[in-house]
């Protein structure tokens, strides 16, 4: 049962990774940014930016976790706002254009600086950790410690590589990437977005009765 639980948090934490991986935003901008004007290592070392910007919030996650097991109205009140947020992203997963990049003179170097910077000034970053992590970690923290551990490695590495992957692609077709694929790609994570939702929705709607 343990190993199952860590297993199925790992698998969420893949899927949620490769979703936000490939998700149009701030960070992924500067990552393909980073490729064209300065190449895949660059691009690289911009893409590891959550490997710095993310850590405190998954240990403030994993050590909130245990005491949003114990609190159903709190835990309640987080499942509904998750689920909100996962909608919205899914929704809009339909109807974002791929990112275009507008190349500058701006230094190579500095790679990971500026992947680090616009990581910790993107309030996206936030939410996700303390609506989306935090309940899922939570949830699984009560049965098995291990699982939240399993879910966040899971979801950083995953994605960490995806947006490796991406700037390895604009690399090697220097940013001629196909809008089609892309759009493919964001329709196919707006469906798992919205899938994790109704998943929250439900554990929302069992907890109501602990509160009511």
């Amino acid at each position: 049962m343990a190993a199952e639980q860590i297993l199925t948090l790992a698998v969420v934490g893949v899927t949620l990774g490769v979703v936000e991986g490939v998700k149009p935003g701030p960070l992924l901008t500067v990552v393909i940014r980073e490729t064209l004007s300065g190449g895949f290592r660059a691009g690289v070392r911009a893409a590891a930016a959550p490997l710095f910007t993310d850590g405190p919030m998954i240990v403030a996650s994993l050590l909130a976790a245990g005491w949003i097991a114990t609190q159903p109205a709190v835990l309640l009140l987080i499942s509904v706002l998750g689920a909100l947020f996962l909608v919205k992203m899914g929704v809009e997963c339909f109807s974002i254009e791929p990112p275009e990049v507008e190349l500058s003179d701006t230094s190579t170097s500095g790679s990971l600086r500026r992947g680090v910077l616009t990581n910790l000034l993107n309030p996206n970053v936030y939410v996700f950790w303390f609506l989306i992590g935090g309940p899922l970690m939570a949830s699984a923290a009560v049965e098995e410690p291990l699982a939240p551990l399993a879910y966040a490695l899971a979801f950083l590495f995953t994605l960490v590589m995806a947006k490796v992957t991406i700037a390895w692609l604009f690399d090697r077709s220097r940013g001629q990437l196909s809008a089609r694929g892309y759009r493919i790609t964001l329709g196919a994570c707006g469906i798992a977005m919205l899938g994790f939702a109704a998943g929250f929705a439900y554990q929302a709607y069992l907890l109501y009765p602990q509160v009511a």
